[in-house]
């Protein structure tokens, strides 16, 4: 897929989500991010501000098969994967498939599951299959997870491990509508029969695999390059971490930008696209020192830091053919 109609795709597929989702552009546009640069993402937000129907949203709207995963405490590996059943008829086993064999898997409220079937995640989100008895089976291709966590309540929560907090692209939270974002919330309602809006399909899974092999076609200057790094190794440095930017992590924040750009229309990425994505792509992979949570000091504002400190480049889009 070229650029242009890469851009005008990801237009689509956000007006189509905005007409049931209240919500602000900037939200819709990370939320693509993770989509763009194949990877998944992660919201943590309050209950009710829309984060079901937002994944539900995505799916119809980018014309792909969809699967909820409600996590809770007691539910076990195979419950998400799938397993092996005996069939008496034949004394053979055959594979029953799980919930997360779908385009886009909603993982709901994935930190209230034990750490043993979060793991299980880990091998979908990172390889596109999982391995059930020692066979492993291919996912459906786009293979998409957008997982949520709830932020208040903490009791019965594990947290999400450092290795699979990396696997997401993206952190990002949807937030309460503004006054009147609430009130066409209420219109709207009132426009409809069904509780729950509908949203129109505008691709298809072969156009989604197409638009997300986009960002390949995307140039970055070796300054570039340099800055990027600078900034994840910035934050290895900072006396307030304890890990820094993994190097999966610098690549993300390329992929990511290299996103950022098709949904600026351009050809190239500039510093600004950098900037612009670093706090949801890099902040929910720094691990704190004990110091640094004692005086709740938010991942966010490290990040704000270390982009202050690192030297900006200046990028001729010239000399990268823009």
């Amino acid at each position: 897929m070229e650029r242009q109609e890469a851009t005008a795709a990801c237009r689509e597929v956000t007006d189509a989500i905005g007409a049931a989702v209240i919500c602000e552009e900037a939200f819709l546009d990370r939320v693509l991010l993770g989509l763009l640069a194949r990877g998944h993402v992660l919201l943590e937000d309050v209950p009710g501000t829309g984060k079901t129907l937002t994944a539900r949203s995505v799916a119809t709207a980018l014309g792909l098969e969809f699967s909820r995963v409600q996590f809770t405490p007691d539910l076990l590996p195979s419950d998400v994967t799938g397993t092996n059943i005996y069939d008496e008829s034949d004394g053979s086993f055959s594979f029953s498939p799980g919930p997360i064999f779908a385009n886009v898997v909603l993982a709901d409220e994935i930190n209230r599951a034990p750490p043993k079937t979060q793991a299980a995640l880990l091998e979908a989100m990172e390889e596109g299959q999982v391995t059930v008895d020692g066979e492993t089976h291919q996912l459906p291709s786009p293979f998409f997870v957008m997982a949520t966590q709830n932020p208040v309540e903490s009791e019965g929560a594990f947290p999400l491990p450092e290795a699979q907090l990396d696997r997401f692209a993206v952190k990002t939270s949807l937030g309460y509508p503004d006054h009147d974002g609430e009130v066409e919330l209420l219109e709207r309602r009132v426009g409809r029969i069904d509780r729950s809006p509908s949203v129109r399909s505008v691709l298809s899974p072969e156009a989604v695999s197409a638009l997300r092999q986009a960002p390949e076609s995307i140039r970055v200057d070796p300054d570039l390059f340099d800055y990027m790094v600078d900034i994840a190794q910035a934050t290895r440095a900072d006396r307030r971490v304890d890990v820094g930017v993994s190097p999966r992590g610098t690549q993300r924040l390329l992929e990511t930008a290299r996103a950022q750009a098709i949904l600026a229309g351009r050809s190239f990425v500039t510093p600004d696209d950098i900037t612009a994505i670093a706090e949801p792509v890099l902040a929910h992979r720094l691990v704190l020192t004990p110091d640094a949570l004692v005086n709740d000091i938010s991942r966010s504002s490290i990040v704000a830091d270390v982009l202050d400190r690192v030297p900006v480049p200046t990028v001729d889009p010239e000399s990268i053919g823009a």
